[in-house]
């Protein structure tokens, strides 16, 4: 299994991304899905997450700015993050699980490369 993300970039702030994570080797449709970021010298956390069925929980510093969705015909798990802040610069990735893991990452058994996400003030 491999999980290709892409969407990442520069934006300033306040404005909009979507990050894609495409997977390939198997079908992910009842695995649940969730996005990760890491930023220079800080640990990796938890952005958000989605299980097989749709039900989503988010980080408290992303709630109701980023949505994560999954269209499970394209294998494939998005996050639209809108009125980025400088502070959600990062690496973003993402990760399945057999389970609906929210936050555990090490309940994430299959993770993809990053993408870079650079949000200028």
């Amino acid at each position: 299994v491999q999980l290709q993300a892409s969407g990442g970039g520069l934006v300033q702030a306040g404005g909009s991304l979507r990050l894609s994570c495409a997977a390939s080797g198997r079908s992910l449709n009842y695995f649940s899905k969730g996005w990760f970021r890491q930023a220079p010298g800080k640990e990796r956390e938890f952005v958000a997450a989605i299980g097989w069925s749709g039900g989503s929980v988010y980080a408290d510093s992303v709630k109701g700015r980023f949505t994560i969705s999954r269209d499970n015909a394209k294998n494939t798990v998005y996050l639209q993050m809108n009125s980025l802040k400088p502070e959600d610069t990062a690496g973003y990735y993402c990760a399945a699980s057999t389970g609906f893991s929210g936050s555990d990452q090490s309940r994430y058994g299959y993770w993809g490369q990053g993408t870079l996400v650079t949000v200028s003030s």
